[in-house]
């Protein structure tokens, strides 16, 4: 599923459209009634992790303050839009494992939705794997599906609003809530991220590969920073953090902030991001990777990919 820099640039691309007021919807979402959607406003937009929440308004309600106030949108208002007008993973040539699609499927599903509500209120995204957002375009095909069919993805959500603009969602739950479900000192990319809790849920006796994805200390990171991030600083997958020196624990969460920002930085420049370990079969260095299935036992397992030789097993 996106990680957090992909859902970010989301966000991006729909605060162009706060303030606006919906003249037309469309969609296969039987998870909401995309009627209701019907001339609202869309009042805010705003990204939590993995998560994108729309508020929706009366249009003749007042607007209120938006997110447009938070560092985030002022970065949008002075030009950091991105050329590439999809919101699309662009990873370079990664394969799609079907046994990776199945794991990101069951966990999406996982996630307890929030508390019903009714229109008027916030709308909440969560994506599943190559879910995306467009503006003003819709996605094409660029492969034949495993029928051996050239069929356009079929869009959640379409958004067309009274200003002649539209936006399109693909492959997303959808839930009302009566707010955003919020903690930005776990937001890997948020300037409130709290690095002192994190460390500490880093020094646990678990294997580091399972703190990396715990949303409840790194929100937005997901398996592809795991991944790359465990390679860039030579930490076997499998290591348990309390074996680790304070150092090495350090890094690693320094490498985790620094790549997360530095691809954010990335798409919105349009540029896409070259793995050197996730889904690979050598690594930088020509060493043979190894790939694995790791998870907690009670909890989700996913794929991981590393070299045995630069990321040598802590005995």
């Amino acid at each position: 599923m996106p990680e957090g820099p992909s859902v970010r640039k989301f966000q991006l691309l729909t605060s162009p459209f706060v303030g606006q007021v919906v003249a037309k919807v469309g969609g296969s979402s039987r998870k909401i009634n995309v009627s209701d959607l019907n001339a609202l406003r869309l009042q805010d937009s705003q990204v939590h992790g993995k998560n994108l929440y729309l508020a929706f308004v009366a249009a003749e309600g007042p607007l209120g303050p938006t997110a447009e106030e938070t560092a985030l949108q002022r970065e949008a208002a002075s030009g950091a839009s991105s050329p590439v007008q999809g919101g699309q993973e662009h990873v370079c040539a990664p394969q799609t494992h079907p046994q990776e699609e199945l794991q990101e499927l069951q966990h999406s599903r996982s996630e307890s939705p929030d508390a019903a509500e009714g229109p008027g209120h916030w709308l909440r995204f969560h994506f599943g794997l190559f879910g995306s957002i467009r503006a003003n375009e819709f996605s094409r095909a660029n492969k034949a599906n495993k029928r051996g069919d050239w069929k356009d993805p079929i869009p959640r959500l379409v958004l067309h609003f009274e200003s002649g603009g539209f936006l399109v969602f693909y492959n997303c739950r959808m839930h009302w809530c009566s707010s955003p479900r919020a903690d930005p000192a776990s937001d890997i990319l948020s300037v409130e991220f709290d690095r002192s809790r994190a460390l500490d849920a880093l020094r646990a006796p678990d294997p580091i590969c399972y703190t990396l994805l715990d949303q409840r200390y790194f929100s937005g990171l997901g398996n592809i920073i795991k991944n790359e991030v465990l390679y860039l600083v030579k930490i076997h997958p499998l290591t348990q953090g309390s074996v680790l020196a304070l150092s090495d624990l350090e890094r690693l969460l320094d490498c985790a902030v620094q790549f997360s920002s530095a691809w954010l930085h990335s798409k919105l420049h349009g540029k896409g991001l070259h793995p050197q370990i996730y889904q690979k079969e050598q690594c930088p260095l020509g060493h043979a990777v190894m790939r694995g299935t790791f998870g907690p036992s009670d909890g989700f397992k996913r794929l991981t990919w590393w070299c045995p030789q630069c990321q040598p097993a802590v005995l």
